[in-house]
């Protein structure tokens, strides 16, 4: 494969760019500010999201969708998930059949409670049956920026897809590993990112090591009993894009969603919170969709609910790890 087109140039996006630029011999760059993308193209450096890494010569930095799109084999999804059904609308006029389209976004669609690889079914079918691919695991985009060795799963019903983006995408310092289950994989991204508020809600109160290695168990399991009911396969969520993104995402200091629960915990409005984030933090809406989808499913989800009380209702932290704690004792 010759030519990838990322769509998105946050901080992922970005790193992305850079550790897949020697696998392709161009690689083009959607930045949805136009500034910040004229400025990207001068200095080499996305210096609002990503600062102090430059992109490789083979890096195409355009704020239009057109060229970002024009003769690429591989499109990968590196928005916002609230954001992915518009940008893939407006993307559809400069789509052909024979792309590949990869999601690289961790969430769920609000309302629809969509995983991303069904949005992007749902909107290009309008057009074509697409190629469609997850990309998930334990990544810090910092990490992968400076060249940190990291495996990740490519998950595709079709495995002829899967083992392609494999091949593609795979090298010195990103391993990919091939998975049937897209379900469980993007679940697990999404998911695990509601359990890492709560992490963050622990170290905001100063609870230790014993306390964090409960919720991140038990978090596990909560996740795992909602996607096994929406048709994930178990083991998948004890692999890289279950347990292992739960586990450094809910340690590592650079998880956005960590810090939104430590910034709750110092008692810190939700939206003070937000508003001065200039990345997203996908674990707040996700906490929205995954209550709703476990309600609707039967599905016991404690932590979530905690997490959805202190998000929403404004419960304290140590209000909701008390009833955490008191809750009906049984197996585990």
């Amino acid at each position: 494969m010759r030519r990838l087109a990322i769509i998105g140039a946050g901080s992922w996006g970005t790193a992305l760019a850079i550790v897949l630029a020697p696998r392709f011999e161009e690689v083009t760059l959607w930045v949805y500010e136009p500034d910040l993308a004229a400025r990207m193209a001068r200095t080499r450096e996305n210096d609002v999201f990503l600062p102090g890494f430059r992109l490789p010569q083979n890096v195409f930095v355009t704020p239009e969708l057109g060229p970002a799109l024009s003769g690429s084999e591989v499109v990968l999804g590196v928005m916002p998930s609230h954001h992915a059904r518009g940008v893939y609308r407006a993307m559809l006029g400069y789509l052909d059949p024979s792309m590949v389209f990869v999601s690289a976004t961790k969430g769920i669609e609000n309302g629809t409670h969509l995983r991303m690889t069904q949005v992007i079914e749902s909107v290009l079918r309008e057009r074509f049956q697409p190629k469609v691919a997850a990309l998930s695991g334990p990544t810090f985009a910092r990490e992968i920026a400076r060249g940190d060795p990291a495996a990740v799963v490519i998950a595709s019903a079709d495995e002829k897809v899967a083992t392609t983006i494999q091949e593609a995408f795979s090298g010195p310092v990103l391993r990919l590993y091939r998975n049937p289950d897209v379900v469980g994989v993007e679940l697990g991204a999404a998911l695990k990112n509601v359990i890492a508020i709560g992490a963050g809600v622990c170290a905001g109160l100063g609870l230790g090591n014993n306390t964090l290695a409960a919720l991140i168990t038990r978090g596990l399991a909560e996740i795992t009993r909602l996607a096994v009911a929406l048709g994930a396969q178990p083991k998948t969520l004890a692999g890289l894009s279950g347990l292992g993104d739960l586990v450094l995402t809910c340690n590592g200091e650079l998880s956005r969603n960590r810090m939104v629960g430590i910034e709750l915990a110092k008692g810190r409005p939700l939206d003070d919170i937000t508003g001065s984030m200039r990345m997203v933090a996908e674990g707040i809406q996700t906490t929205f969709a995954a209550v709703e989808l476990a309600r609707c499913n039967g599905i016991e989800m404690p932590i979530t609910t905690q997490m959805y009380a202190i998000l929403k209702e404004g419960r304290s932290p140590r209000d909701a790890i008390r009833e955490l704690m008191e809750r009906t004792l049984k197996e585990e």
